[in-house]
């Protein structure tokens, strides 16, 4: 039995990797935004250990969120699946004044990875969507290119398989994997999406629980249980530690 804690655990994916792996008889610590969310995940997995609350879209609350969340743990797995998808016809930012989809998608896992200890597994949600990310360091709050929220949120998924990747590159003791979960029929996917929630959260938990040889091999990119290659600025060694870089920069606290 393992002790897992699941960012973004209340709707869509992030539940239903919660429902599995507590159906497999493991210990689940979801993650709401706020408390009336939080109530309603109690009363849906009443089996997970505990929910913490946290506005990913503050980092004074992610920050708060990670200590919570300590307080459950040392954890065996740490999943990072929330986010938000793009779209959005119109730029806007945060109460800390970072443009939001970069925001909740990039920076609220960096500061959690930052400020909780080590798993021996973690694992990262991206999405198809980063082959077409681009890396511009010097506008990644887009301030100076116009305004395009399918791209943002392209460069955001791109930004999270950076980040699992030079985590797995520092972070030797961890087995660190970026996971696509495909097109899935959820808020954040859409009606039009052609994969049910269950598939979506299918390879999550495999990754969790599995000993298999790709499950637990750190650095790399899984859709379906497959090794897949990912954007190619995902191997750049000196763009991930620009990455890097500029997320300390921005929110003040370095990863350990």
């Amino acid at each position: 039995m393992s002790r897992i804690f699941i960012t973004g655990s209340t709707q869509g994916i992030g539940a239903e990797c919660a429902r599995q792996l507590l159906e497999l008889g493991h210990e689940v610590v979801l993650h709401a935004r706020n408390p009336a969310r939080a109530e309603a995940a109690h009363g849906e997995h009443p089996g997970a250990l505990a929910v913490v609350t946290g506005d990913l879209a503050s980092i004074d609350q992610t920050e708060a969120l990670a200590s919570a969340a300590n307080e459950y743990g040392p954890y065996d797995v740490v999943i990072h699946n929330a986010g938000v998808g793009g779209g959005a016809a119109e730029r806007s930012e945060t109460g800390d004044g970072l443009e939001r989809i970069f925001h909740i998608n990039v920076v609220a896992p960096y500061v959690l990875t930052a400020l909780m200890p080590v798993a021996p597994r973690m694992i990262y949600l991206t999405s198809g969507l980063e082959a077409d990310g681009a890396w511009t360091p010097e506008d990644l709050q887009w301030t100076q290119r116009p305004w395009n929220g399918m791209q943002a949120y392209s460069d955001s998924k791109l930004h999270d398989s950076m980040l699992a990747f030079e985590l797995a590159a520092r972070k030797s003791e961890s087995i660190v994997t970026v996971v696509d979960p495909g097109w899935i029929e959820t808020q954040l996917g859409g009606p039009d999406a052609w994969d049910p929630v269950e598939l979506g959260a299918e390879t999550q938990v495999w990754l969790a629980t599995s000993d298999d040889a790709i499950a637990t091999t750190s650095g790399q990119y899984v859709k379906r249980r497959e090794v897949l290659e990912p954007n190619p600025l995902v191997t750049d060694a000196d763009a991930r530690g620009e990455l890097f870089a500029a997320l300390e920069r921005i929110t003040g606290i370095a990863l350990p």
